[in-house]
């Protein structure tokens, strides 16, 4: 019988589970895996930095709903971590696999020992040490299993170095259960019908219904479904900020962001609703905790989700319905076609008109920042999103830059606005995911125009990235709104501060246009928003990885606003 490393078997078990691509930073600790790599023909993309191979690979995840691999070596675990607490967030299906150091030597100091198990365990489903290297392949499949069952999420494998570079029998892995490694099935929770009673006839008697959907309709593949039911019987759907794209103008139920601070007309859907059901979401800061008075104490709090663990973190709700969102929300239309809820459009409409006073407020903002120098960011974002294609991704990454490019493509949506996609970084508002969620976009889809708006603080924390989209061929275009600075934070310095200045957080005025340039890419500078549109053509057309660098003005945002008053913290805190 032969013999075959331990790395080799790694290489082997991501192939009988299909993987295609790899995101890494090379290192000479984790050889022999990309030596079983490059011998079952899975393509390997090195980034120069592992956190931005965890952020190109939860990239990957988002944009395919399947799991993706991130493998680092142990002289740089720690530098994984932020990523895995992005993935997190979002309940993206990484699987970590890291070296470690050496069993032989462990607990005595060993090359860059430390306890990854320990380190991986807050931000990931489960996280595991190897100590037989025969059991590899039964490890590294069962964290497939684990990362995409129930409520998806990041799983970490560590495996000493010292097992990856030993050899085993080639076929010895096989002598015992699982003999096949290459199931990649899901096991998705089926409601109870009984509770699927109490749900539909909440819904059917109620007044003033509103859905709130969360990540988990993303992971579940069931935004048809929830704007087939939302549609159909008139029921207004709020979606959670920092998620995947959900719904459109497409849907005449959807009412915008689940956010009283980006998005005020919110509050009035929360407090006046009488039935409010959470699906595939937590009841987190955002919604505040479930309580009044967001969420009146009058109001039935219904929430539905795919796993015990997320059900038991909405204990706060009245009822809680175990299932898979796509299963609830097919069976509920199923329901609603033999006895259909009355349609409200009056509630319906209230909303809307809500929703639309809000949209010509910021127009009127808009009208008033026209001459605007440096421009508005809000400015920005609308001639960008006006400008992009409706078949294009968009990816936002920053503080201010992000709140106010969430309230244009409210607006823009609003006013029927289509994109192939939006992504964000999650809950946790880590900065710098942008260009590797970009790059994961463009390697998924190099068809698609792909365009990175980051603040300048968001790209200087990892924009250097951006080298994996030459390596790579991957041209995406990064829009940086130049503030010269943290604005989100100085403007809370600003407002709470009794001296009204800001410290530590103005930045030079950096050329990035000329950064990319000097990389090989396209670049160009723009201070009037009536000239982004242009400016983009030219970006897209270049073939390369491009940057427009905007000129704007930091701007206090309606969320920093709430951060700095007293009587909108609870909410936030």
């Amino acid at each position: 019988m032969g013999r075959i490393r331990g790395g080799m078997l790694v290489a082997r078990t991501l192939a009988e589970r299909k993987v295609k691509i790899v995101f890494t930073l090379s290192g000479g600790f984790i050889n022999p895996v990309l030596e079983g790599l490059a011998a079952y023909g899975i393509r390997v993309v090195n980034a120069p930095h592992e956190q931005i191979a965890g952020h190109l690979a939860d990239g990957w995840s988002r944009v395919t709903r399947e799991p993706s691999v991130c493998l680092v070596g142990p002289e740089g675990f720690a530098n994984a971590v932020p990523a895995m607490l992005e993935a997190w967030g979002q309940r993206s299906p990484v699987v970590f696999i890291t070296g470690s150091s050496t069993l032989k030597r462990r607990n005595q100091g060993g090359f860059k020992e430390v306890d990854h198990v320990h380190m991986a365990e807050p931000v990931t489903k489960y996280s595991v040490l190897v100590t037989d290297g025969d059991r590899i392949p039964e490890f590294v499949a069962k964290a497939f299993c684990i990362a995409v069952g129930g409520q998806p999420g990041p799983v970490h494998v560590s495996i000493p170095t010292d097992l990856l570079y030993s050899s085993y029998e080639e076929h010895e892995p096989r002598a015992v259960r699982p003999f096949d490694l290459g199931d990649n099935r899901t096991h998705a929770a089926w409601p109870d019908p009984s509770r699927l009673d109490v749900l539909a006839q909440a819904l059917a008697n109620a007044e003033r219904p509103v859905i709130v959907a969360g990540n988990g309709v993303w992971w579940a593949g069931a935004e048809q479904e929830l704007s087939r039911l939302a549609g159909r019987y008139g029921i207004p759907v709020l979606v959670m900020p920092y998620h995947q794209k959900l719904m459109g103008p497409e849907c005449p139920a959807y009412c915008g962001l689940a956010d009283i601070h980006q998005f005020p007309p919110a509050e009035m859907a929360l407090s006046q609703a009488d039935v409010v059901v959470a699906i595939g979401s937590r009841l987190d800061n955002m919604l505040n905790f479930g309580s009044p008075p967001l969420i009146p104490s009058t109001a039935r709090l219904m929430c539905v989700n795919a796993s015990d663990g997320e059900i038991a973190d909405n204990h706060a709700a009245d009822e809680v319905i175990l299932g898979h969102p796509k299963a609830v929300l097919t069976q509920l239309d199923a329901k609603f076609g033999v006895a259909a809820p009355r349609v409200r459009p009056a509630w319906l409409s209230a909303l809307r008109e809500s929703r639309m006073r809000w949209s010509d407020g910021l127009q009127s903002l808009l009208q008033r920042e026209a001459d605007s120098r440096p421009m508005h960011p809000l400015s920005a974002s609308t001639a960008l999103l006006e400008a992009m294609d409706d078949k294009a991704y968009l990816v936002i990454d920053g503080g201010d830059t992000h709140y106010w490019a969430e309230m244009a493509l409210n607006r823009a949506e609003l006013h029927g606005k289509q994109l192939g996609g939006v992504f964000h970084p999650g809950p946790y508002s880590l900065l710098g995911c942008g260009v590797g969620f970009g790059i994961a976009l463009k390697l998924r889809h190099p068809d698609r125009n792909v365009v990175v708006l980051s603040g300048d603080g968001a790209f200087l924390s990892s924009g250097l990235s951006i080298e994996t989209a030459f390596r790579e061929q991957a041209p995406i275009t990064v829009v940086i709104d130049n503030n010269r600075g943290l604005g989100s934070i100085a403007q809370q310095q600003i407002r709470v501060w009794a001296s009204g200045r800001n410290c530590g957080t103005d930045f030079r005025d950096i050329p990035f246009d000329g950064l990319f340039r000097g990389l090989g890419g396209y670049g160009e500078t723009v201070e009037d928003p009536t000239m982004l549109g242009a400016a983009l053509k030219r970006a897209t057309e270049s073939g390369v990885p491009a940057c427009i660098n905007v000129r704007s003005k930091s701007v206090i945002s309606p969320l920093v606003e709430a951060l700095t008053d007293r009587r909108a913290k609870a909410s936030i805190e």
